[in-house]
């Protein structure tokens, strides 16, 4: 899982790059009060001529991936199918890893085509914004994850039964009775 989200992330963020390059040919829209998403192909400072290759390399690009994606997740489903079938076959099993292995490297091979095409566009100076943006992206994402980890720490201790064991004993009785106070 955590291999999964290692590459789609990048994916995410390119992704939305060449969503957003989509969206730079489109009327400018006033964005509502308090909206502080930064727009990347703006602080990019992409010329007209940058815009429409990550345009034309989405649009090439994104069948391709959705394409490897559902192979992908094809052969993970019929790989588990066969680790938990009625009658367990070794044979099958290497067969349907096997296919798993290509279609995860499919995916990752045009992951990588896809991040060096985006860089070939790029300037020097752009790339070096480009790596900032990016780290500042990968930062805020596991400083969110860690948070949700955090919550999911504390709900889980919250869930978990007390054991009675572990409650504080009251101190032991000296024989003088503690003062109370009636009101």
């Amino acid at each position: 899982m955590i291999m999964l989200r290692r590459i789609l992330s990048p994916l995410v963020l390119i992704l939305t790059l060449g969503l957003l390059a989509f969206a730079q040919d489109q009327p400018p829209q006033n964005p509502p009060a308090g909206d502080q998403r930064p727009n990347v192909l703006a602080q990019l400072g992409l010329s007209q001529e940058q815009v429409q290759q990550f345009r034309r390399r989405n649009a090439e690009h994104r069948p391709l991936m959705e394409a490897a994606q559902k192979r992908l997740r094809e052969a993970n489903r019929e790989l588990d199918n066969a680790i938990y079938s009625d009658s367990l076959s070794d044979e099958t099993f290497q067969s349907k890893l096997h296919a798993f292995q290509e279609a995860q490297g499919e995916v990752t091979r045009l992951r990588f085509q896809n991040e060096l095409s985006i860089r070939k566009i790029l300037t020097p100076e752009q790339l070096t914004l480009f790596r900032e943006l990016r780290r500042r992206f990968s930062n805020a994402r596991d400083f969110i994850q860690e948070r949700q980890q955090q919550r999911r720490r504390r709900m889980q201790d919250r869930m978990q039964p007390r054991n009675p064991n572990d409650q504080q004993k009251p101190p032991p009785s000296n024989g003088v009775k503690p003062n109370r106070r009636v009101v």
